[in-house]
């Protein structure tokens, strides 16, 4: 059985209204996504707006979030930063804390050579916590080919990549060509990721819809395609919503649909347009069986 398996929820950060972190809610946030079946959590990412945290508020929300797992479930901790050394210090930082595992980007502010790309993660592999490579070549200036992922994967420490490219076509060869999970990581492969392969999912729309996310990844992975197909077409509208610049104002705002409200995002991130707002919640009333009034 692979070690990440089943879907990770990347996890959002929720702010008080004068955008301080609210620790208190994102502790209730992972206990309420593990109460709902999610197989795991992941702090840290994009989506959890880590940019935008001081160096001891990112500490403090991986600490938070792993004391909230209890070991129930695998907490993998994002461990993006400006400079190898960085990146090290979140991951050496993660695995004092007791996460299982990070989630690991190439070099993210400058455009490397294949040889600095690989010592990147032989940095991060010598630490001794198991790696997800994170492949985003959409938002950062590195494509981890499967090509590259083979040489990766003879690093003891990297055993799996979070697929991002949206093309669900590198799944097959990915596993064509290494040993590494596959973990789809744009919602709107929810359901062709799993059919192909694809034992983990690091989602971001099951912030607010846990058990739907669940019960369709897992429904995909058995084969059940007819009930898959028809929840799947119901999500799918909401799915589009994270692989778009403002997916973050997007899902949290899916969150307070679904009476788990985290607030808003830190600048530069501002709220969007009352017509995007209303946008998303005829998707998500049409997702979860609801009708506006």
């Amino acid at each position: 059985m692979a070690k990440f398996n089943g879907v990770f929820v990347a996890l959002i950060t929720p702010f008080k209204d004068n955008y301080e972190v609210d620790y208190t809610r994102l502790y209730e946030l992972c206990d309420w996504l593990i109460e709902n079946g999610v197989d795991g959590l992941v702090p840290g990412g994009s989506l959890g707006e880590y940019a935008t945290l001081k160096h001891d508020e990112r500490a403090k929300v991986v600490e938070t979030v792993v004391e909230a797992a209890g070991g129930r479930v695998p907490v993998m901790v994002g461990s993006g930063a400006p400079s190898t050394d960085q990146v090290v210090y979140w991951v050496e930082h993660a695995k004092k804390v007791g996460a299982e595992g990070v989630m690991a980007l190439p070099p993210i502010n400058y455009n490397p050579l294949r040889n600095e790309v690989i010592e990147h993660f032989k940095a991060i592999n010598s630490v001794g916590l198991p790696i997800v490579a994170y492949n985003n070549p959409h938002d950062y200036p590195v494509d981890l080919t499967p090509d590259i992922l083979a040489e990766l994967s003879q690093l003891e420490n990297v055993i799996g990549v979070k697929e991002f490219t949206g093309d669900v076509r590198r799944v097959h060869e990915i596993l064509d060509k290494t040993e590494l999970e596959v973990m789809i990581g744009v919602d709107d492969l929810g359901l062709e990721g799993p059919l192909l392969g694809a034992t983990g999912w690091i989602a971001g729309v099951p912030n607010a819809l846990p058990k739907e996310g669940v019960e369709l990844f897992n429904l995909a992975r058995e084969g059940r395609l007819e009930e898959a197909m028809e929840l799947y077409k119901r999500l799918l509208p909401l799915f589009k919503y994270d692989t778009s610049p403002q997916l973050v104002q997007s899902i949290k705002y899916m969150n307070e649909l679904a009476g788990m409200p985290v607030g808003p995002t830190r600048p530069p991130r501002l709220p969007l347009s009352d017509k995007h707002y209303e946008n998303v919640k005829i998707a998500f009333e049409n997702a979860v069986g609801t009708v506006s009034k």
